[in-house]
């Protein structure tokens, strides 16, 4: 049992590791993806401005009717990939949470799993310990007597019981008819 809560531990620290890593290495995730949609956007219009002040003012016309559209489907393009990402990191979180859940339950279950096996073995030993008081008990009564047979001079006659008896010895009993038997030589 002891080797089982060890593994089991073994196991717990290692799950809870591994979500603390996937957490940070989410959240890591999701700052660089910010910063670097932010960046893009940013170079994009930087480098395009650069671009546009050394041209003359018809082809700056012309330059910015043509990059205005695929500049824009761009910048469509990165929104979407940044609520795509957003959807992405919540679920992620939305997941944690169910694991963070779950190793709670499991803690909780290996507890209440180790709790009954030592009320279990707690119960077991002591019904053993009664029931072994009891035939100790039993076999001390029958070792008194097995003592004082073996110390007895008797032997069987005839499928019967004989008795060397001790006639000059005290009579026991109600009517006086028992008498001590002889120790044997």
């Amino acid at each position: 049992m002891t080797a089982l809560l060890g593994r089991t531990a073994v196991l717990m620290e290692q799950f809870e590791r591994r979500c603390e890593e996937i957490g940070k290495h989410q959240r890591a995730t999701c700052v660089q993806l910010q910063e670097l949609s932010q960046q893009v956007a940013g170079t994009v219009l930087q480098s395009a401005d650069e671009s546009l002040r050394g041209l003359s003012g018809a082809v700056i016309d012309k330059v910015e009717g043509g990059l205005s559209q695929p500049v824009e489907a761009y910048e469509q393009r990165l929104q979407r990939a940044g609520v795509l990402l957003q959807q992405g990191s919540l679920g992620l979180a939305v997941q944690i949470k169910r694991l963070e859940s779950l190793h709670g339950r499991l803690v909780w279950k290996v507890v209440v799993a180790a709790f009954a096996g030592v009320l279990l073995l707690l119960t077991g030993g002591g019904w053993l310990s009664w029931h072994y008081r009891a035939e100790v008990s039993e076999n001390r009564v029958k070792a008194d007597l097995m003592r004082a047979y073996n110390q007895a001079d008797v032997s069987l006659c005839e499928g019967r019981l004989c008795a060397n008896i001790d006639t000059k010895a005290k009579a026991y009993g109600d009517d006086k008819r028992y008498r001590p038997v002889r120790a044997r030589r």
